[in-house]
């Protein structure tokens, strides 16, 4: 079995980003004078941005307009994307070895297009990749194939020597369905990590081990 392909997700895989994501929440309010008195994460894990401000509207009494409120957020995510959030260890070096094999690389991810774009070009593997699709753009989650199949499109590659990089036990599931190669990669928030595994074609328990990607070439 040869990998040909790679369609990469960004947070939680390449990314050490998903504290990020944990916080926000509450750190947006507190950073415009609310104490949270709840787990804000676990309220808005399947809420959209836009509902998260209705929110803060309706149950902590947020004067702020709704557009205003999104804006707030968006950019505190902005900073933590731009100057602070890193590299999970060993990627960069992971990324160089698929592309000096001859494997054609690209994102998916659900997180927008400038984010995903800054923290990758602060951190030197933007170039890695040729293509780049966001679930927003494509009109469908990691829930779907859909960001999966257009990936695959763009990279003309053989489904079947295509691997999906993922931590995230719903886009494993989505992408093994679908017919892909899976190389899971293991993070601290995912929880379901044995199901992760038992899921995947290759468990990275992190993006140092280039060994088992070797095994497959």
């Amino acid at each position: 079995m040869r990998i040909r392909g790679a369609i990469f997700d960004v947070d939680g895989t390449l990314l050490d980003s998903m504290e990020v994501w944990d916080s926000i929440g509450e750190n947006y309010l507190r950073s415009i004078g609310y104490e949270p008195k709840e787990n804000l994460n676990e309220t808005f894990q399947n809420m959209s941005l836009q509902q998260a401000a209705c929110y803060y509207q309706t149950e902590y009494c947020v004067t702020l307009g709704i557009d205003e409120i999104m804006a707030g957020v968006n950019a505190m995510l902005k900073r933590y994307y731009f100057s602070k959030v890193p590299l999970k260890a060993g990627a960069a070096e992971m990324l160089e070895w698929l592309r000096g094999n001859g494997v054609k690389l690209c994102i998916a991810t659900a997180t927008d297009r400038n984010l995903v774009e800054g923290a990758l070009e602060r951190c030197g593997v933007l170039h890695y990749f040729d293509g780049l699709f966001t679930c927003s753009e494509v009109g469908h989650g990691k829930d779907e194939p859909h960001i999966f199949e257009a990936a695959l499109r763009f990279l003309g590659t053989p489904k079947a020597e295509t691997a999906v990089f993922d931590d995230a036990l719903y886009a494993v599931r989505t992408a093994k369905e679908a017919g892909f190669l899976v190389a899971a990669v293991y993070d601290s928030h995912e929880k379901a990590r044995d199901e992760v595994r038992l899921l995947s074609d290759l468990y990275l328990e992190d993006l140092t081990q280039i060994y088992k990607l070797k095994r497959l070439q």
